[in-house]
């Protein structure tokens, strides 16, 4: 019953976490947004103590079930360890503590946090701590390769549903990010902990991840606990092949309890009832050598398999269909916008060298910004104008930036705020936002095809919110003369509407230029 009902809210959790970086229409967000707020390393670095304070009083009642039922990266191990054994049921033992390894991959972690907080210009250190945070981790794999194939699934039943007169789908992006390091990092994070999933189980947490270490060393002080009866139990081994943590050592009835992760395996499959989950004794009971019995073969008979090749034609079938699917609707999306109305051939604009970055409303200043971001992308899958997109620079690696090439900053949009769990990206409002200047329009005259092509333009001015923007003429004394747009810094906000709309290619005549400490204006 208690591996079941972990199983079912499991189950919940990781599919409601996914759906916070898959679901393109917000509504997720509405309903499962609370659910990154109480990862550990985000409530850490939001300083939510009330969070922090429920996660340990969590662990000290019934152990590591926050690694088992919340965290979406342990979660997701469990499922590919699941899948794996079905095809090797006999992967699990007893195996040491690596305690070494876990306490110096914990130090590291801690003094990296600690240099790069207190110490400035140290900002590239940060990449290194939010790659080992385990919710920022799954963030990444979900925006950067779940994310793109659920848009393109999307977008192939909306080509086929307005092809029978249907509206039930709509057509989105399907987001390409530009940087090699943007695909690696996610693709890398998956194949390793697949792999390590898929041979030890819960390695990963176990060996390497902050949070499992902290976890791990308050649990050891948990009421209630893995129990084997000694007396109850015919060594038959079953529990320490079911354990995947590798934490049961069968022969001796011990529990490495820094390890468990409660997920009640060893509970479900003991056949004897020798193990329980109950209020810890004071000191665990060791059974003496002279007490030990040999080791029975008592495992189940093994199942029948199904054909290996039947199956395998069957996965190679829906593996090619998957492929043929995501490729068709990437083909059919890219065609509508290789051209402008089927005439003329769009050119991409060519990104400006910006000397300050953009950061986004709300997070007060870039140095904060860096400070407290942990590279969860939740609020890049959040941006509806695909403003916010991955870094590839060393210093602020796989952390938000703000780019004006596909959209720009709306002044009524506030959601990345809505959605940040550590507080990198202050709450908003909207009124606050219209009022808040993350940086300021400049115009370069060389760029501007008002003055190369010496045409009538204005596009800046007509879409600036915040009417900062002013044409004057070349001749005062000639109404009919060309204009050319003027800034006002002190109205700016820096949204890039303007930037964005300039029909200059392939620079803006007008681009933004980031401030470091966001001021109002």
């Amino acid at each position: 019953m208690l591996r079941k009902t972990r199983v079912a809210l499991a189950f919940v959790c990781i599919v409601s976490v996914t759906l916070l970086f898959l679901d393109f229409t917000g509504t997720a967000r509405y309903a499962f947004g609370w659910l990154a707020k109480i990862q550990f390393w985000p409530a850490v670095l939001a300083l939510n103590i009330g969070v922090i304070l429920a996660l340990l009083v969590l662990t000290l009642l019934f152990g590591r079930v926050y690694c088992s039922i919340i965290c979406p990266l342990g979660i997701f191990q469990d499922v590919i360890s699941r899948i794996s054994g079905r095809f090797n049921k006999r992967r699990f033992r007893y195996s040491p503590a690596l305690s070494w390894l876990r306490y110096t991959v914990l130090a590291i972690f801690v003094g990296v946090f600690s240099v790069s907080s207190f110490v400035v210009g140290a900002g590239g250190a940060r990449a290194f701590v939010s790659l080992l945070s385990p919710y920022s981790a799954y963030g990444r794999i979900a925006n950067g390769l779940f994310a793109p194939v659920y848009r393109a699934g999307n977008n192939l039943l909306a080509h086929f549903a307005e092809r029978i007169d249907s509206y039930a789908f709509y057509s989105v992006d399907v987001i390409g990010y530009k940087g090699v390091m943007i695909l690696v990092v996610p693709l890398v994070t998956l194949v390793v902990l697949a792999v390590l999933a898929w041979r030890n189980g819960r390695t990963y947490c176990n060996t390497i991840c902050p949070v499992g270490t902290v976890l791990g060393f308050v649990s050891n002080y948990s009421l209630f606990k893995i129990r084997i009866d000694a007396d109850q139990c015919n060594q038959c081994g079953l529990c320490e092949r079911n354990c995947k943590a590798s934490c049961i050592d069968s022969k001796a009835h011990t529990v490495d309890y820094s390890r468990c992760v409660a997920c009640m395996n060893c509970m479900d499959g003991c056949r004897k009832k020798a193990i329980s989950f109950v209020p810890a004794r004071k000191k665990q009971e060791f059974v003496s050598a002279d007490h030990r019995v040999a080791c029975m073969e008592a495992a189940p008979s093994s199942l029948s398999r199904q054909s290996s090749s039947g199956r395998t034609v069957h996965s190679r079938r829906h593996f090619f269909t998957a492929t043929a699917s995501v490729v068709l609707a990437s083909a059919v999306k890219a065609q509508d916008k290789k051209v402008d109305g089927g005439l003329a051939e769009i050119k991409d604009k060519v990104l400006p060298d910006r000397v300050t970055k953009l950061t986004p409303p709300g997070a007060i200043s870039a140095r904060h910004f860096a400070r407290q971001c942990t590279a969860c992308q939740l609020c890049v899958s959040a941006c509806p104008n695909h403003v916010l997109r991955p870094s590839d620079h060393w210093m602020t690696l796989m952390q938000p930036e703000m780019e004006y090439d596909r959209g720009y900053c709306r002044p009524e949009c506030t959601k990345c705020s809505e959605v940040c769990p550590t507080g990198a990206i202050r709450p908003i409002t909207q009124e606050v936002k219209t009022s808040l200047q993350i940086g300021h329009a400049v115009w370069v005259m060389e760029d501007c095809i008002v003055k190369r092509k010496g045409v009538k333009c204005g596009n800046c001015e007509r879409h600036c919110p915040n009417g900062a923007i002013t044409m004057i003429a070349s001749d005062p004394d000639d109404e009919d003369s060309l204009r050319f747009p003027s800034v006002d810094t002190e109205r700016c906000i820096g949204c890039g509407a303007c930037e964005y709309v300039c029909p200059s290619r392939p620079f803006s005549a007008i681009y933004v230029v980031g401030h470091e400490v966001h001021r109002s204006v």
